[in-house]
C-alpha cells in the first residue's frame, strides 16, 4: 500500500514520508550520510549559476509539448533538487507540483524559493526514492525529471514506479540534459561549467530500450536532440512516456 497525499490548499507543506532500503533498495529514511547538506548546498550554487539559464526553457518546452497549461491535478518533479525547474512550472501551470527528491537537504532552500517567488499554496516537498515513489497508483497526472535518472541504482525499479504513479493519460518526460530550443552560445556555456557524470547516449538509450521492454512500457519515445549549430554539445537523451487511458473510446 502506499500512503496517499493530501495536498492542502494554502502553504508550503514539506512531508517527510519513509520510504525504501539500501544500495538498489528503497531508503526508509533519509539518510544524511549519503546525501548531506553540503551536497545540496553545491548543487544549489550550479542552478543558481551555470544551469540557471536551462529551467525556463526546459519548462515552457514541457509546458507546450503536452498541453499543460490548463490542466489542473497533479505534477512530480523527481529529483528537483532546490526546485528551479518546479517554480517555473509553476509559472506556466495550474498544476500542484512535488519535489520529489532523495535528499530532504534541498527543502528548506526550495521552500524558500516556492515563497519568494510568490507561489506558496502552489507546490510540495516529499522525501522520496525513486526506486519506490511515496505515492498512490495514478496520482499524478504529470512526472518530470532532469538530471536525477544517473543516480538511480536500479531504473528498472524507478521507471516502474513513474509508470505506476503517472494517471491514465498520464505523461513522463525524464532524462539529463537541455531544452532543445536553448540558444546555442548558452548551451555551449552550461556544459563548459561542467556536465554532471559522464556517459554515452547511444548506451544510455539502449539502456532505456531495454528497461522499458521488461517492464512492458510501450507507449514511449526518446528524444535526442540535436540543433542546428549544436555540433559538438552533448543536449541530451530525454525519455518521454505515455500511460493510456482505458476510459477513452476510440473509434472503430
Amino acid at each position: 500500500m502506499h500512503p496517499k497525499l493530501s495536498i492542502p490548499s494554502a502553504g508550503v507543506v514539506l512531508a517527510i514520508v519513509a520510504l525504501a532500503a539500501m544500495a538498489a533498495e528503497p531508503l526508509r529514511f533519509p539518510d544524511s550520510e549519503r546525501y548531506t547538506r553540503e551536497a545540496a548546498l553545491r548543487m544549489a550554487r550550479a542552478a543558481e549559476g551555470r544551469l540557471a539559464p536551462v529551467y525556463a526553457p526546459l519548462a515552457e518546452q514541457i509546458v507546450e509539448d503536452f498541453g499543460l497549461r490548463e490542466v489542473e491535478g497533479i505534477g512530480i518533479d523527481l529529483g528537483s533538487g532546490p526546485g528551479d525547474l518546479v517554480v517555473e512550472l509553476c509559472r506556466r501551470t495550474r498544476l500542484h507540483w512535488v519535489n520529489a527528491d532523495i535528499n530532504p537537504h534541498f527543502f528548506p532552500i526550495f521552500l524558500e524559493k516556492i515563497e519568494r517567488a510568490g507561489l506558496a499554496g502552489r507546490a510540495s516537498a516529499v522525501f522520496a526514492d525513486a526506486q519506490a515513489l511515496p505515492f498512490r497508483d495514478g496520482w499524478a497526472r504529470v512526472i518530470v525529471s532532469r538530471g536525477s535518472i544517473p543516480f538511480w541504482d536500479d531504473w528498472k525499479l524507478a521507471l516502474g514506479e513513474i509508470h505506476r504513479v503517472l494517471a491514465p493519460g498520464g505523461v513522463a518526460f525524464i532524462g539529463r540534459g537541455l531544452p532543445r530550443d536553448l540558444p546555442i552560445e548558452v548551451a555551449r556555456k552550461v556544459r563548459e561549467g561542467g556536465s554532471g557524470p559522464p556517459y554515452e547516449p547511444e548506451e544510455m538509450e539502449r539502456k532505456l530500450r531495454a528497461v522499458l521492454g521488461e517492464i512492458g512500457v510501450r507507449d514511449y519515445r526518446i528524444h535526442r536532440p540535436r540543433p542546428a549549430g549544436g555540433e559538438g554539445i552533448r543536449f541530451g537523451v530525454w525519455l518521454e512516456i505515455h500511460k493510456a487511458d482505458p476510459t477513452e473510446v476510440k473509434d472503430p
